[in-house]
């Protein structure tokens, strides 16, 4: 079946995203001179912009292959959560399952470029898990949908939205009414948060930390990533793996044979949300 027909396939389906949200903002110009007052470049301007960052943009992906994203989040009370909501209604997402927070503010990544280099990023966020009236809303919004979707994708970037208690909350309610769980984890999360997830697609040094594989083992078995994803497998009790490879393409996994997907060198410059 080629990939094209599997694109349409997807084409008018429901997919419920829960995850971490931010807006991404890029200040890009030209460096010239040093600052008189600190050994620092300065950057004098020439372009700002505003971008959909963390799971907003895998909701937009899912929205520019035809599909539909139902997302569900936390955001603050503040002027970046005003920004975030307009970016996702002109991009055809709906805000309106979005949860506010106004103890903890919306997650915004500054990068500073000067055209392809960055300068600087300031990181505007709090690392905190959610309180449980926030955790028992998102759980609200989870039961609420759940009926209306075809799948659910777990986005997890370790800012707090998930706890152990919420993530396998998500997962009972999806399996109580048939729903596929996909998670994309972090690696600062325990890998037993996960479990019952029906496939997860972690980067090559996730996936080597998550799965309690020693690096020097690695040294002794082939490079098909084989024992990396049979760990991960039986952690969280699937049947599937994806491993994520970068520039060697992504090995996929499963009970029955495993195989290699490879990549085709391309000359990029941003790779903001590639993993998406």
């Amino acid at each position: 079946m080629s990939l094209w027909s599997q694109v349409q396939k997807f084409q008018n389906k429901k997919i419920l995203v829960i995850g971490d949200i931010g807006l991404d903002e890029y200040v890009n110009g030209a460096v010239k001179r040093i600052s008189p007052e600190a050994p620092v470049p300065v950057v004098e301007v020439a372009k700002e912009e505003l971008r959909l960052g963390l799971a907003t943009n895998v909701a937009q992906n899912i929205r520019s292959l035809g599909g539909e994203a139902c997302l569900i989040s936390v955001i603050g009370k503040d002027f970046a959560a005003d920004q975030l909501r307009s970016l996702l209604r002109d991009a055809g997402v709906s805000d309106a399952h979005l949860v506010t927070d106004s103890s903890r503010p919306t997650t915004r990544k500054l990068r500073v470029m000067s055209e392809h280099h960055h300068v600087v990023r300031v990181d505007y966020e709090t690392k905190k898990f959610l309180s449980s009236e926030v955790e028992n809303k998102v759980i609200q919004k989870t039961e609420e949908l759940m009926p209306q979707v075809q799948g659910v994708i777990l986005q997890d970037y370790a800012k707090g939205l998930f706890s152990e208690k919420g993530i396998q909350k998500i997962i009972e309610i999806a399996k109580r009414h048939n729903k596929k769980v996909v998670v994309d984890p972090h690696r600062a999360t325990p890998i037993k948060y996960y479990r019952g997830a029906d496939l997860m697609t972690p980067n090559a040094e996730e996936a080597i930390q998550l799965s309690g594989v020693h690096v020097d083992d690695l040294r002794q078995v082939s490079e098909t990533f084989e024992e990396v994803g049979l760990a991960l497998m039986k952690a969280i009790g699937s049947e599937q793996m994806i491993v994520t490879r970068g520039k060697d393409g992504m090995s996929i996994f499963d009970k029955k044979s495993n195989e290699r997907v490879p990549t085709f060198a391309r000359d990029v410059f941003d790779v903001t949300g590639a993993g998406d």
